[in-house]
């Protein structure tokens, strides 16, 4: 399986959430809301989950092994790295004045 598109839905400044993303496999499926998530000092991300009766979270789509997780979670943050340089060197050439 092969990650063939990664869309940056939206940046947060504040607080540990930093990204929601979505990753399409394939070209076939897309997975939405994965959040980018820094804490402790390190990038993670958190697959999309819902809120069970009793309070818990349940993941709703996750990888299976070790190995296909830290793919995913490389390119994700890698792909969110990208996006935010390139927003930021957007913003800088808004801020600039041509005289």
């Amino acid at each position: 399986m092969q990650i063939t598109d990664i869309k940056i839905r939206k940046f947060f400044d504040e607080g540990p959430m930093k990204a929601i993303v979505s990753v399409t496999f394939d070209d076939c499926l897309a997975v939405h809301d994965v959040k980018v998530i820094y804490a402790r000092e390190r990038f993670f991300i958190v697959m999309p989950s819902r809120k069970n009766p009793d309070g818990t979270y349940r993941d709703i789509v996750h990888p299976i092994n070790a190995d296909f997780r830290a793919a995913l979670e490389e390119a994700v943050i890698d792909a969110y790295h990208v996006q935010l340089v390139a927003s930021e060197h957007d913003a800088a050439e808004d801020d600039t004045v041509i005289i």
